[in-house]
């Protein structure tokens, strides 16, 4: 799949089979995220994927439901005392779901109902206090690809040299 087409496609997508993914490609996901760029090359991130259903279902039963039937969930953990840790694993949460599309997965970025719950997870998960979870990625195979959503016309977004 072609770059263009890979964002065109893009898809928040909630709804999984509950089919594995291989981990091969959670692997491909994975280094796709890592290529990120990131400020001064600090590359303050860190990966912990989720595969274990019982794992998957806590984070199911706290955050959402639909999780369940997840394959796996990718957790994105940032170092804060990095000065773009917010930017730096935002590039890296899209190149993740990026990759995950033209490999032909499902994934969405799932925050809002996470950060509730993020100390909870970080020692869960074994994740360093001094660390933040950014975001869960859950991925797997989509029961269907939704619609694309509505998007306000480029000439209603787009400046040139000026507002």
């Amino acid at each position: 799949m072609e770059t263009l087409e890979a964002i065109r496609k893009r898809r928040s997508v909630r709804n999984f089979t509950g089919e594995k993914v291989p981990r091969e490609d959670l692997l491909k996901i994975i280094a796709a995220g890592h290529m990120a760029a990131s400020g001064h090359n600090k590359q303050p991130w860190d990966f912990v994927v989720v595969t274990e259903r019982e794992m998957l279902d806590e984070i199911a039963a706290r955050c959402s439901a639909w999780v369940a039937k997840a394959a796996a969930v990718i957790v994105i953990v940032v170092d804060p005392a990095s000065r773009w840790w917010m930017e730096d694993g935002s590039a890296v949460a899209e190149n993740i779901l990026l990759a995950a599309t033209d490999l032909g997965y499902g994934s969405v970025w799932l925050e809002g109902r996470m950060l509730p719950h993020e100390e909870y997870f970080k020692q869960r998960l074994g994740i360093p206090a001094d660390r933040r979870i950014l975001t869960f990625v859950p991925i797997g195979v989509p029961e269907a690809w939704p619609a694309a959503p509505a998007k306000k016309a480029l000439d209603e977004v787009l400046h040139w040299e000026r507002w």
